[in-house]
Parts: C-alpha cells; structure tokens; sequence
C-alpha cells in the first residue's frame, strides 16, 4: 500500500496510514476535501475504493476561529458525516481536545481483563 501511495502521503501528523485506516489531517475543511478527492482518485485509478459508509470526519476546534463553517466535508458528492470522538488505534481521540472518553476505555479495558485474569488465579 506504501508504495502505491508513496506519491501521495504528507508527512507524519498530516497523513497517517495504518493497514486499511487513513487518517487526513488539514486546517480547513476545504482542505480536506482535497486531500479525500486526491486520495479517491489515487485509489480507484489502482483498482480500490474509499468506504463512503465508513468514512467519518472529526472537527478539533483549538480556537475560537471560524474557518470553513459553511463548507461540507465530502466525497465525491456524498456528505461525509461528523463525529464528536473517533477510535483510532486503540485510542479515543475527541473533537474538543479532551481525553474522558479514552481515560474512561482504558479503565473499562484494564478491568475486564482482570475479571479475565482473577477468574484463573481464583481457581
């Protein structure tokens, strides 16, 4: 996949590919909606295809900034939806900058795999 992709990657935080995840980063939503069409063509011209039910946005506001608020994240002509929080990687990663959501799983995490593991010890 690196290689197909190669000419098309930015650098780390900009662009991220695990496996079959990509995560766009950019200041704009216009931005991102041009870094989607270039990765969409790129895909489809080497016989591949971006999920549009999979495909999900996350809006990290750090200032009091308006860029783009009337702009929509799209592929192709489909409105990608926006989520408050995402899972990337194991981590849960929020749209407002906190970290609840991820401390929260990996507690839940931590506990049930000591349920798992005092079930054996009990024994």
């Amino acid at each position: 996949m690196d290689v197909l992709l190669r000419h098309i990657q930015g650098e780390v935080p900009w662009c991220m590919l695990f496996v079959d995840d990509i995560v766009l980063i950019d200041e704009t939503r216009s931005g991102i909606n041009a870094r989607l069409e270039v990765w969409r063509k790129t895909l489809e011209s080497k016989g591949f295809k971006l999920s549009r039910t999979k495909t999900e946005y996350l809006e990290c506001k750090f200032s009091d900034g308006t860029h783009d608020a009337d702009v929509e994240v799209k592929l192709d002509a489909q409105v990608i939806p926006k989520r408050a929080s995402f899972k990337y990687l194991g981590s849960i990663i929020q749209g407002n900058g906190d970290i609840d959501e991820d401390v929260v799983h990996r507690i839940r995490a931590g506990w049930m795999k000591w349920r798992l593991a005092s079930g054996v010890l009990c024994y």
